[in-house]
């Protein structure tokens, strides 16, 4: 049996990392509405629905209802730039949450000095013909 738009929409929430809640807020549709979507009772949105959901998702209406079809553009190219990590990603997966609480300050250090690196990169003062000197 095929993949369903119920288990396709969970499926690819889960990928993106994105709630409910902020799938309503991005669609427009209310909570509860995408809740009877993703429920056991497996009820399909109208088409416009369907298009406003896989707009937000940056999916198309086909991958969500058939599983068949690959996702989008955008989407592929996310997926292109996570490849370099992904045994990275596998392996914080297997972590426990006690194990995560150790590493997660490392890695938001590690962001915020790259982040740091990159306003002081853009604040240096340039000589040259555009500068004010």
């Amino acid at each position: 049996m095929g993949s369903t738009f119920r288990q396709n929409l969970k499926d690819e929430l889960s990928f993106q990392g994105m709630t409910v809640k902020e799938l309503s807020a991005k669609t427009g549709i209310p909570k509860p509405t995408l809740d009877c979507y993703l429920s056991s009772r497996e009820t399909m949105p109208p088409a416009s629905a369907a298009v406003r959901i896989a707009q937000a998702l940056k999916v198309s209406v086909e991958f969500l209802v058939t599983g068949g079809e690959t996702r989008k553009t955008e989407t592929l190219l996310n997926e292109l730039k996570y490849k370099s990590i992904k045994d990275i990603l596998a392996d914080l997966l297997k972590l426990d949450e006690n194990t995560l609480t150790y590493i997660r300050p490392m890695i938001h250090a590690a962001v915020e000095a790259q982040e740091g690196r990159a306003v002081a990169e853009k604040k240096s003062p340039t000589y040259g013909p555009d500068s004010d000197k």
